[in-house]
């Protein structure tokens, strides 16, 4: 499988969008070419899961390489490869980008620029998991940051343009960093190659970094990376980046655009700086990542506003992915990619159904919503089944991703780690907290405002949508498994290296 394909699809999408001269042709454009994606992820689930049976796990972590030059002075190579983890988030974005297309149908003004950047922003992302050589990832990490801005910018509410320049200067700030990290690896590894095995193979021979290189370059790779997974104290961006986006953007930021930070993390930072992974940095980081689990559910009590509930929540859930990497089992790290699988889902079914609601009741504020179980059923369902999922109710995929997490982390057997991991495990209890009672206020209590009895439950559109999410946040709760399994065969090879 060629798996240019994944930006060729949303290139050939961006030039139907260009042509297309009414809505009723931009919706069609957009409904084809993510039908086409998220097939196209399907299958390649199944393929990769057939090549994997005919070799054994702790070999060809890369399946369906390619590789060309791009600049041969610097030896850079328009290279693409996908292991388990890359398979997992590409399925996650395509489901993302298939629901996200049905939950802005009713999109207003300027439908066709709109899909325009929201396809550009997911070629970004989709290159970004298919690439294995560290500059054309690192382009393509750029590409989906900057549509951000005008995503928010232009068709986002609230303070929508403080948002959005708080987010791109954080999110550019965080790229600065990448740059000399992604340099610094490149010209003291002496493999004279952006490719990441080749990297990879070259320091774990007999040309490692020195030690004392690596603790310089690796924490300014993790906050690079932890910037977009909103690591403490550099996650201010994201809430008020969600609290102004539209409602598929939100769904694509929150649920994928965020996971770029922890597969950076530990694709680049851990995987090739394997001995600054054992030092001083990453007991900081993981105290930081433990303050961020905390601080994002606490944040979220106090909150108001259903999109910066949602938003805290996802501080807290994304500091999650990177707590368990910074735990250094394979355990962990298998259940913070599970995390992101996970969190992706119902994060987006979550700001799906928020922002429905927004739409029709032009408030986003819990004190003046009530009685929407009555009045908007399957909605209201939408909303309790993510709010089920995301405080780790059995048979969700939250509860599958955090107890991996944490029977991961109680295998260090030191007091430190012990210790972080049972201040993280509050977070279970604080969840509940905001979430049951966000839906026994807007879903069961009086109706505060009768105006509020004038909605109208969701369209065809929006059923699609919001159906499609919760069969994949309950189906990855109930039949775990395959997705497990993927992801333990590609962090088996990484963590032999970081170990």
């Amino acid at each position: 499988m060629n798996l240019s394909i994944f930006v060729i699809v949303p290139l050939l999408m961006l030039l139907g969008l260009w042509l297309a001269r009414n809505d009723k042709q931009v919706r069609g454009v957009m409904v084809a070419g993510a039908s086409v994606l998220l097939g196209l992820s399907i299958y390649l689930v199944f393929a990769f899961l057939e090549a994997r049976e005919t070799m054994p796990a702790d070999q060809a972590p890369m399946l369906f390489t390619y590789c060309v030059p791009w600049f041969e002075p610097l030896h850079i190579n328009y290279s693409l490869g996908v292991d388990g983890i890359s398979v997992v988030m590409l399925l996650l974005t395509s489901i993302i980008v298939f629901t996200g297309t049905f939950a802005s149908w009713q999109m207003e003004p300027m439908k066709k620029e709109y899909f325009l950047w929201f396809t550009l922003l997911s070629i970004g992302v989709y290159g970004f998991f298919i690439s294995i050589d560290m500059f054309t990832m690192f382009m393509f990490y750029e590409v989906a940051l900057i549509p951000m801005y005008l995503l928010i910018g232009v068709w986002g509410s609230g303070a929508k343009e403080y948002s959005a320049m708080k987010l791109t200067l954080m999110l550019m700030g965080g790229s600065a960093l990448l740059v000399i990290g992604i340099l610094g690896i490149y010209f003291y590894s002496g493999a004279q190659t952006f490719e990441i095995l080749d990297i990879a193979h070259h320091i774990n021979g007999a040309h490692a970094i020195p030690e004392s290189v690596q603790n310089v370059f690796f924490p300014l790779l993790f906050i690079g990376f932890g910037i977009l997974g909103a690591l403490f104290p550099f996650h201010t961006w994201s809430p008020d980046g969600h609290a102004s986006a539209p409602t598929a953007v939100s769904m694509l930021h929150a649920g994928v655009l965020m996971k770029l930070g922890g597969y950076g993390c530990f694709r680049i930072a851990m995987f090739l700086l394997p001995a600054a992974t054992h030092g001083f940095w990453i007991k900081v980081f993981l105290v930081l990542t433990t303050i961020s689990i905390v601080y994002g559910a606490l944040s979220a009590c106090v909150q108001t506003d259903l999109k910066y509930i949602n938003a805290y929540s996802s501080v807290s859930h994304c500091g999650m992915v990177l707590f368990a990497l910074c735990m250094m089992t394979e355990t962990a790290a298998t259940g913070a990619i599970l995390q992101m699988l996970s969190h992706g889902l119902m994060t987006a079914l979550f700001f799906a159904v928020i922002g429905m609601i927004y739409h029709q009741a032009g408030t986003r504020d819990v004190r003046y919503l009530g009685g929407l179980m009555k009045i908007i059923p399957f909605l209201s369902v939408g909303y309790a089944v993510a709010g089920l999922a995301n405080l780790g109710l059995p048979g969700f995929s939250g509860f599958v991703a955090e107890m991996t997490i944490f029977v991961g982390s109680f295998q260090n057997a030191d007091t430190f780690h012990r210790v972080c991991t049972i201040i993280a495990c509050t977070s279970i209890v604080i969840t509940a907290v905001y979430i049951l009672r966000c839906v026994g206020k807007i879903l069961y209590q009086k109706v505060p405002n009768p105006k509020l009895e004038k909605l109208h439950d969701a369209t065809w559109d929006e059923r699609i949508a919001v159906a499609g999410l919760i069969a994949c946040v309950a189906g990855l709760g109930m039949f775990p498994l395959w997705a497990e399994k993927i992801i333990m065969d590609a962090v088996g090879p990484i963590f032999s290296v970081i170990m």
